[in-house]
């Protein structure tokens, strides 16, 4: 049985190349304001794919030696900042992308680094991890590549991006709970592009799409009254208004969409494109019906 949500722990994926990278503390820090322990995964390729056949080959060891190392000098960060905090760590044998989204059907959230990797080398590559975990994950996925921004003059904010969609809704949601967990405020925005060969009124289209946005947000304002909730509409591709949007964010989030048979083609093109260029933290927000089906 999985557990509640009052217990589901954060994962998160600690890098033998980077044990103390930004997304360390970020998932500490995420697990300590849900009151949430904080599960440390490190995954070290199965021994079957070792070309040579050994069962444990001197290779293999070493990176299980690696693991250990780099879990136990996450731990020790996270020690030093979140005394506190329940901790545990996992060395596991299986390809890092499927051992964390393994993990994703109990867990709150899946944090990950990201190994800057090019797109194609995030889609297909053994040891990429941002793309298919993102695309595949039953719960909220957060890729922290970058120590989150200074706060802007106007004080913190999460950014959302929405087109009105309900895989857009379940994202809105996310992100205003995130908001008020940090006592920032939301800022909502809705990417829209004129169409090449048909003739609008695109001051009268954007007005009615300002409208529609703040009337769909009218209900989560009543139920977060602390939550300073801003929204705008903006003109281009998403990915094009939301990286600059997001430049003083402590998070950007966005929903999953899309189909395809690679793990990163499943990933919609919002999100992927965000994966390689968002400013601060993203956190790629899957439908509910996705944990409810893998129940």
């Amino acid at each position: 049985m999985a557990p509640t949500n009052r217990h589901r722990p954060v994962v998160l994926g600690v890098d033998a190349s980077a044990p103390r990278s930004p997304a360390v503390l970020w998932a500490a820090e995420e697990a300590a304001r849900r009151g949430a322990p904080l599960r440390m995964v490190h995954a070290t390729l199965p021994m079957e794919v070792d070309i040579r056949g050994f069962a444990e080959s001197d290779h293999h060891r070493a990176l299980r030696d690696q693991g250990v190392e780099a879990l136990a000098e996450a731990s020790a960060l996270v020690a030093d900042h979140h005394p506190g905090l329940e901790l545990s760590t996992h060395l596991v044998g299986d390809h890092p992308a499927r051992a964390l989204c393994r993990e994703s059907e109990g867990a709150e959230m899946i944090v990950v680094g990201s190994r800057g990797l090019g797109r194609w080398d995030e889609v297909l590559s053994t040891y990429s991890v941002a793309v298919p975990v993102s695309a595949r994950s039953l719960c909220p996925v957060a890729v922290v590549r970058v120590v989150p921004p200074p706060a802007a003059e106007g004080g913190p904010e999460v950014v959302v991006g929405s087109d009105g969609s309900a895989d857009a809704g379940h994202a809105v949601d996310f992100a205003i709970d995130l908001a008020a967990r940090h006592g920032a405020a939301l800022r909502v925005v809705q990417s829209w592009r004129a169409p090449l060969l048909v003739p609008v009124d695109e001051e009268a289209v954007l007005a009615e799409l300002g409208r529609s946005l703040r009337e769909s947000l009218s209900g989560r304002a009543a139920d977060f009254p602390d939550v300073p909730l801003r929204h705008e509409v903006r003109r281009g591709h998403p990915v094009e208004t939301l990286v600059p949007a997001a430049e003083h964010a402590l998070a950007v989030v966005v929903g999953r969409r899309g189909d395809g048979g690679f793990s990163g083609l499943r990933l919609g093109s919002v999100p992927h494109g965000m994966i390689h260029h968002a400013p601060c933290p993203l956190v790629t927000v899957p439908p509910p019906a996705a944990r409810a089906a893998s129940g």
